[in-house]
């Protein structure tokens, strides 16, 4: 079952087809599916999908604070053992 692997340059079009992607080539790898050239292919192509994945969560996060402002906080211990009682 050997599927073509796409070339390094070619963008994804989304964050959810980068990580189906991700899943696809880490299964293969594992797998043991692919010869060494293809494995070192797959391996710079996993890289790149996690880069844009990292990105576009950084982006989201970036996103997520602007709309929140300053109610967006951490959790300390002591909120959350206030919170359980």
């Amino acid at each position: 079952m050997s599927k073509k692997l796409i070339p390094v340059t070619v963008p994804p079009a989304s964050f959810e087809e980068a990580m189906a992607e991700l899943a696809q080539l880490v299964t293969q790898m594992e797998a043991g599916q692919l010869p060494l050239e293809a494995s070192v292919a797959a391996y710079q192509r996993g890289s790149e999908l996690v880069k844009y994945c990292a990105a576009q969560l950084d982006k989201v996060d970036a996103q997520v604070k602007v709309l929140e402002g300053d109610m967006l906080k951490p959790f300390s211990d002591s909120k959350i053992d206030e919170a359980a009682q």
